[in-house]
């Protein structure tokens, strides 16, 4: 007889033969749950219901459509106009002021919605307007003034640390009101959305499709970050998701209710990442901090007195590891804020005070944030509505790899006329393919960028 069986088999008769009394069970108030801080903060989290219509251009997936002689061999009408689409949604939201109605959830997740529906934990449904939204950040506010609302309190994300125990709660796949567990697994994370401010919260608490503005929530029950995405290969959880930090939340709130949206401001340097070979060349002992590669004429950062070939290393003394977390740091802080710059030069540590200020009409960041194939050009608003002006190129960046020039105007896309930044925005953005007009000096020529 086997001897694994034969001991099951004892086993089993001891624990069940004639006269065996089972161990008691502990009181489940000894057992440990999550329970209480889920039932104390889930009222707050939403689940948020999306129609509307989306434009679909015949010509957005084959330039060549652009040619009327080559249209005629695509069976494409001469004036074809974009096509709508219906479209329906989901996703999750999170009530922040219960009094006001106030709730917030990701920008992709109400983008071009034409009704808006959230439920409540306990099934009411009822329309909500936009408040403002934010692509950069990928936030929008919402609101809904209905009785009995629970907001969740915001915590400090700026406390949290990697380790640290959270719970996401939201709807996804269209399951209602899902929670699960994990830990912080990293923080500051960025280069997930290049077109966005990142600083990230990494977490492998489960978060899919629907998880989009759930909340991220710590042991305190309080809000410490807004789910956003996903790495994924296949659509969904693997364990590496992202979460939006509350504090960026806060700001970005606190701008859509005093203004419909976030008045960023500039500081008016073009800048890139320190790299290994840039650190050796500086005789710096470590790659970080944001190289300046232009100084904008007649912006803040003149007046401050920073310099081409500083090194900008702090913003009120919080350390910038990068270019990107620099861009950040600038594009959450109101127009109006006053910054201390910490700045190396020549090996040589100073601190300059600057203003932020606003863009007056300029594209605020790197015009690849407008579309990648403009990535690494500087652009502002010519006066009078008369083009995209570039002010600056870097070297080696994809602009300058199209052909593009400083001081180049851009006045035209295709068969349509730019007289702004947010023309250019408004047809460019997503686009695969560009066919910019550019006037340079006295001649125009025509630059097809992908």
């Amino acid at each position: 007889m086997n001897s694994r069986l034969s001991f099951a088999a004892v086993a089993a008769a001891i624990a069940f033969g004639p006269g065996a009394t089972s161990a008691p069970l502990p009181p489940r108030s000894a057992l440990p749950s999550l329970a209480p801080i889920v039932k104390r903060v889930a009222p707050a989290v939403v689940n948020i219901a999306t129609r509307g219509t989306i434009e679909e251009s015949a010509n957005d997936h084959n330039p060549l459509l652009d040619d009327p002689f080559l249209r005629r061999f695509f069976e494409t009408p001469p004036n074809a106009r974009p096509r709508e689409r219906e479209f329906r949604a989901a996703g999750s939201g999170v009530i922040v002021d219960a009094a006001h109605g106030y709730i917030v959830t990701n920008y992709h997740v109400i983008d071009h919605a034409t009704q808006i529906t959230v439920t409540l934990l306990d099934n009411r449904s009822f329309s909500a307007k936009v408040v403002g939204t934010d692509e950069g950040s990928d936030l929008a506010l919402l609101q809904a003034k209905q009785p009995g609302l629970v907001a969740m309190p915001l915590g400090d994300s700026s406390r949290l640390q990697v380790g640290d125990y959270v719970l996401a709660i939201g709807n996804p796949f269209g399951l209602q009101h899902t929670v699960t567990f994990g830990i912080v697994s990293a923080l500051g994370r960025s280069g997930i959305n290049p077109d966005g401010y990142e600083d990230f919260i990494q977490t492998d608490a489960s978060i899919n499709p629907g998880n989009s503005g759930g909340a991220l929530v710590n042991l305190r029950g309080e809000l410490v970050g807004i789910n956003s995405a996903i790495l994924s290969r296949q659509g969904g959880n693997i364990g590496i998701g992202f979460a939006i930090p509350v504090n960026m939340v806060k700001n970005v709130m606190a701008q859509l209710i005093r203004y419909g949206e976030v008045k960023r401001g500039v500081l008016g340097v073009n800048i890139y990442d320190v790299t290994p070979e840039i650190a050796k060349e500086f005789g710096l002992r470590e790659a970080s901090g944001a190289l300046v590669a232009g100084v904008i004429h007649g912006s803040s950062a003149e007046r401050a007195g920073i310099q081409t070939g500083d090194i900008i290393t702090s913003i009120d003394g919080q350390s910038m590891q990068n270019a990107g977390e620099l861009r950040n740091a600038i594009g959450m802080l109101r127009v109006g804020t006053t910054v201390h710059v910490g700045l190396l030069r020549d090996g040589r540590s100073l601190q300059v005070t600057a203003t932020i200020e606003s863009p007056a009409g300029a594209e605020t960041a790197d015009a690849g944030l407008i579309n990648k194939a403009l990535d690494g050009a500087r652009l502002a608003d010519e006066p009078g509505g008369g083009g995209v002006r570039i002010q600056l190129v870097r070297p080696g960046s994809a602009a300058a790899q199209a052909g593009l020039r400083p001081n180049d105007l851009i006045v035209g896309v295709g068969r349509q006329t730019v007289a702004d930044t947010k023309a250019l925005r408004s047809i460019a953005k997503g686009a695969h393919f560009l066919m910019l007009k550019v006037k340079r000096g006295s001649s125009f020529l025509l630059l097809p960028v992908r």
